[in-house]
C-alpha cells in the first residue's frame, strides 16, 4: 500500500474516532441536561457543613439514579452548595439537580404546629424539628422582647401569637419568618365579628387566648371545649375565683401529676385559687378550637365540673356545690377502683 492510502486511511480513522468522540460528547451533553435521571423522588436537607460527597451520596442513594455517570459527571463542577431543603423529581435531569443546590433552589416545607404546646420548650422542639433552627436558639427568639415588640407582644404573652396550624416555609427560614406566619394567622383571626363576640363575653382580645389556653389545659376533647368555656365565663361574670387545676400546674411548670392541696398555696399571679380573674398571660398554646369555645361558649348555668368516672375525656358538669361534690365522690371511687385492679 502506497503512502497516499496509507495516509487517506489514517485520516478516514482519525476523522471516524473524532466523530464518535463527538456524537459520545454530544450524548453526553444532551443526556446530562435533558434526559430525566432519576427513578423516584428524594428528599435533600443540606446543612452548612454537609460536603459535595454526602449529597451526592444522598441522591445515588434515594433517588433510583438511571445512570449515576451521569450525576457524577456533573457534580464534578459543584465546588459550593446552599444550605436548604430540596426535592430530586423524577422529571429532573441531571444538571438541573446539580445547579438546583448550588444556586439554593429550595422546595418549601411543612411546619406543622399541633399537640400540646404548654412550655417553650415544647415550641421550640417542635419548631427546630422541621427547620434548620436550634431549638436553644427558638427559645432565645421566644424571649427577645425587642423582635417580639415588632409584632406587638412580650415575652410572657407569646404564646397568644401562636396560631396551631400547618404553615409552608422554608427549611432554612429563621425565626422572623416563624412569626410573620403567625401574625398574619392572629391577624386573620381577629375579625371585627370576633371583636364583637369577644366584648360580648366581657372580655378583650389580649383575654380570649388566656381563658381559652386553660380551657385547652382542661381537656382535648374540642366539642367538650364550648361546656368547659362556658364555666368559666360564669365564674368571672359572677365575681368568683376561676380555682383552674391547670393554672396551678402552669406554676409547678407542669411538673406534678396531679394538683394537691399543697399546690393551691402557690403564691404566684397564675394561681388562680389565689387571685381572682384571669391570670396575666397565656399557659398554653391555645388551640382555634379552644379560641372559637371562648368566643362561642355554651349558654348553662354551670358553675363546676369534674373528670367523668368513664375516663373517656369528658366532664360531668353541676350548677350547685352539692351536685359537684356528687361527681366527685364518684369520679374518685372509680378511680380507686381503677388503681385497686391495677
Amino acid at each position: 500500500m502506497d503512502r497516499k492510502k496509507t495516509g487517506i486511511i489514517v485520516l478516514a480513522l482519525a476523522a471516524a474516532l473524532a466523530l464518535g468522540l463527538g456524537g459520545l460528547a454530544a450524548w453526553r451533553y444532551y443526556y446530562d441536561r435533558k434526559v430525566p435521571n432519576f427513578g423516584r423522588a428524594a428528599d435533600l436537607y443540606i446543612r452548612p457543613d454537609t460536603p459535595v460527597d454526602s449529597v451526592l451520596a444522598q441522591i445515588l442513594r434515594g433517588a433510583e439514579v438511571k445512570r449515576p455517570a451521569s450525576l457524577r459527571r456533573v457534580f464534578k463542577g459543584v465546588a459550593t452548595l446552599k444550605p436548604g431543603h430540596y426535592t430530586v423529581s423524577p422529571k429532573d435531569p441531571s444538571v438541573y439537580v446539580a445547579r438546583m443546590v448550588q444556586a439554593g433552589w429550595q422546595t418549601p416545607v411543612k411546619l406543622v404546629l399541633s399537640g400540646t404546646l404548654r412550655r417553650q420548650q415544647d415550641l421550640a422542639a417542635k419548631i427546630s424539628r422541621q427547620l434548620m433552627l436550634d431549638s436553644i436558639d427558638v427559645i432565645r427568639a421566644l424571649r427577645d422582647s425587642a423582635l417580639l415588640a415588632g409584632y406587638g407582644f412580650r415575652k410572657e404573652d407569646v404564646f397568644a401569637l401562636f396560631f396551631p396550624d400547618t404553615y409552608e416555609l422554608y427549611w432554612t427560614d429563621p425565626m422572623s419568618v416563624v412569626f410573620d406566619k403567625q401574625k398574619a394567622a392572629y391577624d386573620a383571626f381577629w375579625t371585627e365579628e370576633n371583636l364583637r363576640k369577644a366584648a360580648a363575653q366581657g372580655l378583650t382580645q389580649r383575654e380570649v387566648p388566656i381563658l381559652a389556653s386553660i380551657v385547652k389545659g382542661e381537656t382535648n376533647y374540642e366539642p367538650e371545649m364550648p361546656a368547659i368555656a362556658g364555666v368559666y365565663l360564669n365564674r368571672l361574670h359572677k365575681g368568683m375565683k376561676l380555682q383552674a387545676d391547670p393554672t396551678i400546674a402552669y406554676c409547678f411548670d407542669y411538673e406534678m401529676n396531679r394538683v394537691l392541696r399543697k399546690h393551691l398555696e402557690v403564691d404566684s399571679p397564675f394561681n388562680t385559687y389565689k387571685y381572682e380573674g384571669l391570670p396575666p398571660a397565656p399557659i398554653y398554646v391555645p388551640t382555634r378550637a379552644a379560641l372559637e369555645a371562648v368566643l362561642n361558649p355554651d349558654r348553662h348555668g354551670y358553675i363546676f365540673f369534674c373528670a367523668s368516672p368513664e375516663f373517656n375525656g369528658t366532664h360531668r358538669f353541676a350548677v350547685t356545690y352539692t351536685e359537684h361534690l356528687k361527681n366527685a365522690r364518684e369520679f374518685q371511687r372509680a378511680l380507686n377502683a381503677r388503681n385497686a385492679a391495677k
